[in-house]
């Protein structure tokens, strides 16, 4: 039986997940709309293709600690 902190805890780390992957989404297609619309260079689709990725890095990280936590 798991202590009802700890399932706070995770609870709250699966919001931030949650948040953090619809911000990520959601900010990276409205980037690469806008820069379509007003014409900007590649290099800074592919920096926000890179901030991106680093979102959904860390979403993964995090969601894999949680698995980790319920498992034990």
């Amino acid at each position: 039986m798991r202590d009802p902190e700890t399932d706070h805890r995770m609870a709250r780390q699966s919001r931030n997940v949650a948040i953090v992957l619809v911000l990520t989404m959601v900010g990276w297609m409205g980037a690469q709309w806008l820069g379509g619309e007003l014409g900007w260079d590649v290099r800074y689709a592919f920096l926000f293709d890179l901030a991106a990725l680093a979102g959904f890095f860390w979403a993964l990280v995090v969601t894999y600690q949680i698995w980790r936590t319920r498992r034990g």
